[in-house]
């Protein structure tokens, strides 16, 4: 297959593909699923072995996605990688679940993030009501900046993930910086021996979910100055920052808020704020917090309609979806759409726990299939490959171990929360259908 027609001009460099990867991975999770892995886990020892395996496979899926964004570049990466590498169906099957679950997780996170704002908001918008119209508002002021431009976009990513990162970073000096005594760890949940495994496997789904997301950074191929150098450098540079970070901060809130603290608070981040710097430092991080999750949003605006892009020109949805604005760069009418799919999710979200779920059911499969491609393209390369940009240490081994625990979690996921992982299934076997009926309407 014939790489697209690229009618994008790049214009993000390292440091902005660096802060995608920043935003796209820290949404609302790490403000949220410790609690979920903590419950998980069920003791402080798996609990952080969890977060350290967790970060050790992703900087080896950071190594994977380094060297195929440096191999291949091009509008809607992931969605082209899949389709080249296997098979049109197969990757359409793999992406149309992927638009629809990024669609209403990116709506998922703005309601998180509204409700982190609306206690502080005067008394008659503090009720569900309220924090939906927050959510809703705060979805159309990002499509709006983003239909001002890419760079518009870009500009914005930059200062929305320096916040970010600095506000992690304040949260974790609180630690030494703080007049607050943090609480003393309590008593973890006791585990039999023989759970200890499940627990394990369990506490890994919440972990990928949070450290999930970098894979999209390869839908910005035809975006970035010099892929084959630095696409790699970006990726890394942002990845090696979230995992210091999730480390950091998760110490933070074990140590403010005890083992059972943590396993109890939903909104984590606003009650260690509140033990290590009072009422007036949790509103202070209830602000932050809700940057964040913009941060995420305004991301996943500038990620996604470059997967209609790719849709588009195979002809599987219709052409008006890889239209773009040849001043602003920007895909009028593929953004529109994102954000109305988005707004009408608002409507039917279930729980952030089942919304976690029902995501890495399909996503791990996504994610292992991507990865995968790096055996194809090298395969393909043959003996005498000429490619002279990033090429990962400990082919073919460590990526086939990363495709391998992504299969794992995959099937972690249907035994652990069945009832989610059919949606998912469901929707992925129904796209091959679907698929060959778009493509007759194509023609």
């Amino acid at each position: 297959m014939s790489e697209p027609q690229n009618n994008i001009r790049p214009q993000i460099g390292v440091f902005d593909l660096g802060m995608i990867v920043v935003s796209l991975v820290i949404g609302i999770g790490i403000f949220r699923t410790p609690a979920i892995v903590a419950k998980q886990a069920g003791s402080e020892e798996i609990f952080f072995s969890a977060w350290v395996f967790g970060g050790i496979v992703s900087l080896v899926g950071a190594l994977v996605f380094a060297e195929i964004g440096s191999r291949h570049h091009f509008p809607g990466g992931v969605y082209k990688l899949i389709s080249t590498a296997f098979h049109p169906v197969y990757s359409f099957m793999i992406n149309w679940v992927i638009v629809l679950t990024y669609g209403a997780g990116m709506a998922g996170v703005a309601l998180i993030g509204s409700e982190y704002l609306n206690p502080l908001m005067p008394q008659s918008l503090q009720t569900s009501t309220g924090i939906q119209g927050t959510a809703v508002v705060t979805l159309l002021f990002f499509y709006t900046i983003n239909m001002i431009g890419v760079k518009s976009g870009s500009r914005t990513q930059n200062l929305l993930s320096t916040l970010k990162i600095l506000m992690m970073l304040t949260l974790c000096c609180g630690l030494f910086i703080s007049q607050s005594e943090p609480v003393a760890s309590t008593a973890t949940l006791a585990i039999p021996k023989t759970n200890m495994f499940a627990a394990f496997g369990a506490s890994l789904i919440a972990v990928f979910y949070t450290f999930g997301g970098y894979q999209q950074t390869l839908n910005f191929g035809g975006d970035i100055k010099d892929p084959v150098r630095n696409t790699p450098k970006g990726i890394l540079l942002g990845i090696f920052l979230i995992v210091a970070l999730y480390m950091a901060i998760n110490y933070t809130y074990y140590k403010a808020l005890g083992f059972e603290g943590l396993q109890n608070s939903k909104l984590i981040a606003s009650d260690t704020a509140r033990v290590l710097f009072g009422p007036t430092g949790e509103i202070f991080f209830s602000v932050a917090i809700f940057l964040s999750v913009i941060g995420f949003i305004n991301a996943t605006m500038m990620s996604l309609p470059r997967v209609y892009y790719a849709m588009a020109d195979d002809r599987i949805l219709p052409q008006i979806f890889k239209k773009v604005n040849s001043k602003t760069q920007v895909q009028e009418f593929a953004l529109t759409f994102l954000v109305i799919t988005s707004l009408l999710s608002l409507l039917m979200l279930d729980t952030f726990e089942s919304i976690v779920n029902y995501v890495m059911s399909v996503d791990s499969i996504a994610l292992a299939s991507s990865a995968a491609t790096i055996f194809v393209f090298r395969k393909k390369a043959g003996v005498s490959d000429l490619h002279q940009g990033f090429k990962i240490k400990g082919y073919p081994v460590l990526p086939a171990l990363f495709v391998l625990f992504l299969i794992i979690i995959a099937i972690n996921v249907i035994v652990t929360d069945p009832s989610s992982a059919i949606i998912g299934w469901a929707l992925f076997l129904g796209g091959a259908p679907l698929y060959f009926l778009l493509q007759k309407l194509g023609k």
